[in-house]
């Protein structure tokens, strides 16, 4: 269960809550980032429905709970799967969400008679599903489908409004949906998003889906075709989480280089993060999974040179030997990708950079398997994640006969781990008499803060420790010299000069 944190309300909420014969539901959200905003639109969207979102962590019991399920890997579904199962424990009604659901569909449903099945498609009427299943009235699960082919080929002709539901898409209109009776129109905008999780960051969903065709990836079979959301709307979705306290924007999609394409403007995302770092209130934008062979000068520029917008890159390599990136559909290779980090930090010499690896793919020789170790202790990375590949049901790669041992993919695996946790730690360590910039996002006691660093994303990139001589204020960014590190986490002490 996520951390309710002191979640926003809508500006009508006191109106609700007086309404009578309201039901009760928690959410509990699996995965990434994407899935969280997606749990945020459910949440909205049951809020305007007229359910009241509890906390069983809390002791408060609940209706139904909806578990947003993570599809994305073995290890992920077995986590939701748990999840579903603990939920229904104790005989509450259950009701699984997000990409296994949507992924699996009438197949799930059959595995596991303890939960109702959703697919995407019913998140615009969230509400009336939960009704159903309260009132007993058995849901009939989809049957699988290729996401992709509800969309049109061609980019420019896709919309998020033709009768296809993407999940976190939801427009700020005025209002999204009628008013509830007894609610007054001077109540304001209904908003499709309630946040729940406080604290002074929060992640903005920018696009979904994917048009790659990656062999390992079974992700745009679910999710669909790339669908990017109009810059205004985004921009006004910023300016609601300012208005609740945000200071740091996380722009989350499934690839975020390709933002703008289906809105016929290849350099959109360029144009939206100013625009983003000027939403008053906004201290900070940070911009997650940017693919390799689509970062372009100019979005190198912005990324680097535009002030609140950090210069931050989370890069999708996936492995560094070009003839392996190929098997595996993809661009670049180990010169490439290198040139690509010296680019950067030409620009920025202190930027943050990250990526995730894909170990043991089908045919992987130890040839390439080196190349992806030597490339690991060239480019001096902040974060690094290593997986073990494993078959993905759709996937081209899980037809392919030249599949490695499980123990040859364990033994890499457990090589790189040592060898990332090595280079990651140097890395820090490199920062050490440097000074850095903190967002404070906790107290930890006796003047001492936790936050994050600049090269730091949330959740998956370490923390910064700051020992302070004055009291911080949650959301307040400061300056800070790095004295030491552990591992990849930074401890530093305020500087004199900063003001409160």
């Amino acid at each position: 269960m996520k951390d309710r944190g002191g979640p926003a309300v809508f500006p009508f909420s006191r109106t609700l809550e007086a309404m009578s014969s309201r039901r009760t539901v928690s959410l509990v959200t699996l995965g990434c980032a994407r899935n969280e905003v997606d749990s945020e639109e459910l949440a909205g969207r049951l809020a305007v429905s007229g359910w009241d979102l509890v906390d069983p962590d809390e002791g408060e019991s609940a209706d139904v709970v909806v578990v947003n399920t993570c599809g994305f890997i073995e290890a992920a579904k077995q986590d939701s799967i748990e999840a579903l199962l603990n939920a229904a424990e104790d005989g509450t009604k259950v009701v699984a969400a997000g990409c296994m659901a949507e992924r699996y569909g009438s197949e799930l449903a059959e595995a596991m008679p303890e939960a109702q099945v959703i697919s995407f498609d019913d998140y615009a009427e969230i509400g009336q599903r939960l009704d159903d299943v309260v009132e007993g009235r058995s849901l009939v699960p989809h049957e699988p489908r290729d996401r992709r082919t509800l969309l049109p080929i061609s980019p420019v002709e896709r919309s998020a409004q033709a009768g296809v539901h993407v999940p976190g898409h939801a427009p700020f209109a005025d209002p999204l949906t009628p008013l509830p009776e007894g609610v007054a129109p001077a109540s304001g905008p209904v908003l499709p998003r309630l946040r729940l999780t406080g604290g002074p960051v929060a992640n903005l969903k920018i696009a979904s889906g994917c048009d790659r065709r990656c062999t390992f990836c079974a992700i745009p079979a679910f999710r669909g075709a790339y669908v990017s959301r109009t810059p205004d709307d985004v921009v006004r979705e910023a300016e609601w989480l300012a208005g609740e306290g945000v200071r740091e924007l996380f722009l989350v999609s499934e690839n975020s280089t390709s933002y703008g394409k289906d809105l016929g403007d290849l350099r959109a995302l360029e144009g939206l993060l100013p625009r983003l770092a000027a939403v008053p209130g906004i201290e900070r934008v940070r911009v997650s999974y940017l693919q390799p062979a689509e970062v372009r000068p100019g979005l190198i520029d912005v990324l680097t040179r535009t002030p609140g917008v950090v210069p931050y890159f989370d890069l999708s390599f996936q492995h560094a030997s070009g003839t392996l990136l190929r098997r595996m559909r993809r661009f670049g290779d180990r010169v490439r990708f290198l040139e690509l980090l010296e680019t950067v930090r030409k620009a920025v010499p202190e930027a943050g950079a990250r990526s995730n690896f894909i170990v043991g793919f089908p045919g992987e020789t130890e040839e390439e398997f080196n190349d992806l170790a030597a490339f690991l202790q060239e480019a001096r990375l902040d974060a690094i994640g290593i997986f073990g590949y494993s078959d993905e049901d759709g996937t081209e790669a899980a037809g392919h006969a030249d599949k490695l041992p499980e123990e040859v993919v364990a033994s890499r695996v457990e090589t790189l781990n040592q060898l990332a946790e090595e280079l990651m730690a140097q890395r820090a360590e490199e920062r050490v008499g440097s000074t850095v910039r903190v967002l404070v996002e906790a107290e930890l006691g006796e003047g001492t803060y936790e936050g994050r660093s600049e090269h730091q994303a949330p959740e998956v990139d370490g923390s910064t420790i700051v020992h302070a001589d004055r009291e911080l204020a949650i959301g307040e960014i400061v300056t800070a010299t790095v004295m030491a590190a552990l591992g990849v986490d930074l401890v530093t002490e305020l500087d004199d000069d900063t003001a409160p």
